[in-house]
């Protein structure tokens, strides 16, 4: 108890608490520009910060992953509070959590093994590409001034160079460095730049607990639970996703199972105490890795971080330059973007670099992850099924002790992507007594695969030709014999009903 107590909150104590800080001072302007996205006031975005943060550090399946208010579940509220007002969301976000929960008890979290790398490379690059896109504004219009360049390009050279600082490059996060000098250049200046103030206004109380005022009848489940259902399949998915990525980053595991439960006890928590629905935040939990936090320690540090800075420090979070945190979130994108993905497109397949490509055209194109990364597992998919349908051979010869008897030999895996080429390799018009089907070296996959071989025997028997088939292994009898009509019936009737 005490070892794994040691192990999973205080076996990296210092860069937890650094990273954390970090993460906790990242988060602020991002709660605020979600809770402008979804509608709400900016309290709302930050509770949820606070609330998903500190829950998932106890209850969540990945240490060092951190979950907050998120842009993409943000976008799919919008509709929810435009037309029904922010005590719906609330319920919305508990229901999203007892959903959640429901999916994890079903263990869906160990569907994640169905998505490729490729389709997890793709949707890094993806929200890479994303992030940097995010921060574009910060930097042109209005904003596209020399100072603005100044404070970006000086907080970036600190983030690059402070690590080679002798000793104490190793022992700060070079982006707290940024943020701080970056910070304290602009006040001491005075200078005229886009601050987090500027975001909304700062909450200047402690989150409390509340019912959502709200009729808690059947019309009211009809109103949120579409919304609520949306909601925890892309929460689940994007934390999913963050929690492969920081296994990889980490090269430890993780309990995905326990993710899905741990995500939606967080978004319970999160709507009794006045927070919107969040998840797993790639960019977030790429910063908390790379400045040192591994352990449940520094999301927790994440999580009052941000509500300490916000309620307690309220003044001097608001004076944080804008272009500083895009300094900070430029980093992060060109440590998320997997360089060796474009370097290595010549030596990988073509499938691998369509699904891969694919992924990111779909997810930047239509900013929604869910759809980039289901259309990449669609196409990993059906390239996958293509692939294996080719592993497919049939030889046919005549007897040697019998003229009138032909042998067909299978071997490889039947389905309904093989079906076709199994079916052609047969000779139905031969003039011939008997035939003998050998799939001694065969395995029948599906239903497809045994209506297929209905087909070819019964019109065999049709034809006038007596059919045998021998060496189904135990798998593909099993199959037969509950799917099969060949060998039930006198092979005049013809298959149906599969």
């Amino acid at each position: 108890m005490i070892e794994t107590l040691r192990r999973h909150w205080f076996s990296n104590v210092r860069a937890d608490v650094l990273s954390g800080l970090v993460v906790a001072l990242a988060l602020i302007p991002e709660a605020l520009a979600f809770s402008v996205i979804a509608g709400v006031d900016p309290a709302v975005g930050l509770y949820a910060s606070f609330s998903m943060a500190v829950v998932i550090a106890i209850a969540g399946g990945r240490p060092a992953m951190i979950s907050a208010a998120t842009g993409a579940m943000a976008l799919l509220m919008v509709g929810l509070v435009r037309d029904h007002g922010l005590q719906y969301l609330l319920a919305a976000t508990i229901l999203t959590g007892i959903l959640q929960i429901l999916w994890g008890v079903l263990r869906l979290g160990n569907l994640m093994r169905f998505v490729s790398r490729s389709v997890v490379t793709g949707f890094v690059n993806a929200l890479a590409i994303l992030i940097f896109m995010a921060q574009i504004p910060e930097l042109t219009g209005e904003n596209a001034r020399p100072v603005v360049y100044a404070i970006a390009l000086g907080g970036l050279a600190i983030i690059y160079l402070f690590p080679r600082v002798p000793k104490i490059g190793r022992i700060i996060p070079s982006p707290m460095v940024c943020i701080i000098v970056m910070t304290a250049v602009s006040m001491i200046m005075g200078l005229n730049v886009h601050q987090v103030g500027d975001m909304g206004e700062l909450p200047d109380s402690l989150p409390i607990f509340l019912l959502p005022d709200i009729p808690w009848n059947f019309e009211t489940l009809q109103i949120i639970f579409p919304t609520a259902l949306t909601l925890s399949v892309v929460g689940l998915l994007e934390s999913m996703m963050t929690a492969t990525i920081v296994d990889d980053l980490t090269d430890t595991g993780s309990d995905k199972n326990r993710e899905c439960r741990g995500q939606g006890i967080a978004n319970i928590a999160t709507g009794f105490l006045g927070g919107m629905a969040g998840c797993g935040m790639i960019g977030q939990t790429v910063i908390n890795v790379k400045s040192g936090g591994r352990t449940r320690l520094s999301t927790m540090v994440a999580g009052i971080g941000v509500l300490v800075f916000v309620v307690f420090l309220g003044p001097w979070v608001a004076q944080i330059p804008m272009a500083a945190l895009a300094a900070v979130m430029i980093m992060v994108s060109i440590g998320t973007f997997d360089w060796t993905s474009i370097r290595d497109i010549p030596k990988k397949p073509l499938t691998t670099n369509i699904v891969m490509l694919a992924t990111v055209a779909v997810v930047v194109a239509t900013h929604n992850l869910a759809l980039g990364v289901l259309v990449g597992v669609l196409l990993a998919s059906l390239f996958f099924a293509n692939k294996i349908g080719r592993i497919l051979h049939i030889d046919s010869a005549l007897s040697e002790e019998d003229s009138q008897q032909r042998i067909y030999r299978i071997s490889g895996q039947v389905f309904f992507a093989s079906s076709t080429r199994f079916a052609d390799a047969f000779d139905l018009k031969e003039d011939i007594d008997r035939v003998r089907i050998d799939v001694s070296q065969a395995h029948f996959w599906d239903i497809t695969a045994v209506e297929i071989l209905d087909r070819i025997v019964m019109k065999f028997r049709r034809e006038g030709t007596e059919v045998e088939v021998i060496g189904l292994n135990e798998a593909s009898q099993t199959m037969v014999d509950r799917f099969g009509v060949h060998d039930k019936t006198d092979g005049i009737i013809e298959p149906g009903g599969h």
